[in-house]
């Protein structure tokens, strides 16, 4: 037999992982109930189709077969077909009790432990496939393999049983948090320069990001930027549009000379330059150092500061219309780029937030504010009753949260100016972002951490929704920390704002819009992260808000 050239690739990009559908049955049943437990197969899948995306935005590939897997031919067969469609994550829908091992898991015996793997039964009584469900799951917990159980409900009866809504978004949170953690492996993202500042808290940790995730770290210098800079490598063409798109659409551009023009016109090349090389590396987000080599150390030749890419990059819209968001962490922080790629995907796609963890204001604490200006408040307002913190960084600071959720690109940008960044801080000149978001804004707040001894990440987080202020109140605390930069006034749905400001990891925070708790405790098992809420007000599981704690994580002690 001769080798066999397989020639070369047809794509660049890496082929995203598919969500793979099958059913388990028994031989002994009638054929009436054996083609409806191939249709509550085709069902779910259909249910799913549409409803789950990629990393990159483009919706995922959902595959499903009607060949009931009731022995170990029809599992080998089944995974074999799995394979082939380049499956990923697996969803089992068992209509009907069969045996654990000669069903799913002969099939699950061909992929690697680390496939996410998801069983959705009814809580039916004839021919009973929840009692199949409980028995896998509980079989799978002891060999020490996770898997999830939602156990929802169709029909009892009937040749065509469809799910309820509540089973349905179970299991559609499930499949995108699974296609998250499969869909990372391999991938890439891309860091100019190393941990800012010598922030231990943005260190890359290189080998535990490979371990957890099977992400990769590409770290370039920040000198191959400034050459490529000089070099002018882009499109003077496309950078002219971009200019011109900016300055159209822009609220205001502080530029008192030419200058001034210069250096904000290499901010924006940096976004092309940027764009094209992560393109060039098929990575799914990025980092920019800065400080203090690139714009901030006078020993050297200061450079623009980066607010405008990075803002860009993080947006779900540019100069070439609307785009996926592509998380970018100013100050290189990996630790927030994680945080803001897992959101970004877990929600199909919102553009993440990202804020310094500023001055926190507890009630006593801006009542006081709001009484030495006049400013009166009931208890009906939230900034008031509960406080908030100020969420200021002008780079990567998205700006879809310059608006309400739906804003058209063109209304946003009228809400964002770009003014002179602080020369005292930043001697290389360029324009920070600057807007205040709306409140009323719900989303997930939270922030990645790694923890050395045990090697394992964690996530401390919260529901949260952005608040609104009184100018008078407004104005004043603004001032007090850089007016030049975005402003998002966060208030957290469980932690009171003494709980916050001693629970933040970090310097930084993030947050994105159309995030479940469910769908994020779903990643953070996959992807055997920590979860962390230690907020007194807030329940270990809320029913219809939480995912179900996995058996095998409560045999281990994991939780």
């Amino acid at each position: 037999m001769n080798a066999i050239n397989l020639g070369s690739p047809k794509g660049v990009l890496p082929e995203a992982p598919a969500l793979g559908v099958f059913a388990t049955s028994d031989h002994r049943i009638s054929e009436d109930a054996r083609k409806r437990g191939a249709y509550v197969a085709k069902h779910a899948a259909e249910v799913l189709a549409g409803q789950v995306k990629n990393l990159d935005g483009s919706p995922a590939r959902v595959v499903y077969t009607q060949v009931l897997v009731d022995n170990e031919a029809s599992a080998d067969q089944v995974a074999q077909q799995f394979k082939e469609a380049g499956v990923g994550a697996i969803i089992c829908v068992p209509d009907c009790w069969s045996f654990p091992q000669l069903t799913a898991i002969s099939l699950l015996s061909h992929f690697p432990e680390s496939t996410p793997f998801n069983v959705t039964c009814g809580n039916s009584a004839p021919r009973p496939g929840v009692v199949y469900a409980n028995a896998l799951t509980g079989a799978l917990a002891q060999s020490g393999r996770l898997s999830h159980l939602n156990v929802g409900t169709w029909p009892d009866t009937g040749d065509k049983p469809k799910m309820t809504k509540s089973t349905a978004q179970s299991m559609i949170d499930w499949a995108q948090a699974a296609l998250t953690f499969a869909g990372l492996k391999g991938r890439r993202v891309l860091i100019w320069g190393h941990d800012s500042m010598g922030m231990e808290t943005a260190l890359q940790h290189i080998i535990p990001t490979r371990r957890t995730f099977g992400l990769e770290i590409t770290r370039l210098d920040m000198k191959l930027l400034a050459d490529m800079l000089a070099k002018k490598s882009y499109n003077a063409k496309e950078l002219k549009a971009l200019r011109s798109w900016i300055g159209k659409t822009a609220g205001s551009i502080e530029l008192p000379d030419a200058s001034a023009e210069e250096r904000f016109t290499q901010s924006l090349a940096m976004y092309l330059i940027t764009r094209d090389m992560m393109k060039d590396l098929n990575a799914i987000g990025g980092g920019f150092m800065s400080q203090l080599e690139w714009g901030s150390d006078r020993r050297g030749l200061p450079l623009p500061v980066a607010d405008a890419m990075e803002c860009m990059f993080n947006s779900s819209f540019d100069h070439n219309g609307r785009k996926n968001p592509m998380p970018y962490a100013t100050e290189a922080d990996m630790q927030a780029l994680l945080t803001m790629i897992f959101f970004t995907s877990l929600s199909g796609g919102g553009a993440p937030l990202f804020m310094d963890f500023r001055k926190v204001w507890e009630p006593w604490e801006i009542q006081g504010v709001a009484k030495e200006l006049g400013v009166k408040f009931s208890k009906d307002d939230e900034w008031a009753q509960r406080g908030f913190f100020d969420g200021n960084n002008s780079g990567s600071a998205a700006f879809d949260w310059a608006g309400k959720p739906g804003a058209s690109p063109e209304e946003l940008m009228k809400k964002v100016s770009f003014p002179l960044a602080d020369p005292g801080y930043f001697p290389g000149g360029g324009n920070s972002a600057t807007f205040i978001t709306p409140g009323g804004i719900e989303g997930m707040l939270g922030r990645i951490a790694y923890h050395e001894p045990t090697q394992r990440f964690a996530l401390i987080w919260d529901e949260a929704k952005t608040v609104s202020i009184p100018n008078a109140v407004q104005e004043k605390i603004r001032k007090l920390t850089d007016p030049k930069w975005p402003h998002t006034w966060v208030s957290s749905k469980y932690a009171t704002m003494a709980e916050m400001k001693q629970y933040c990891p970090a310097n930084h925070i993030h947050m994105v819009q159309g995030l479940s708790p469910a769908r994020l405790e779903y990643f953070l098992d996959l992807a055997r992260i920590r979860s962390i809420t230690p907020w007194a007000a807030r329940p270990s599981y809320i029913e219809g808000v939480d995912r179900p704690k996995p058996v095998e994580m409560l045999l281990s002690g994991q939780i």
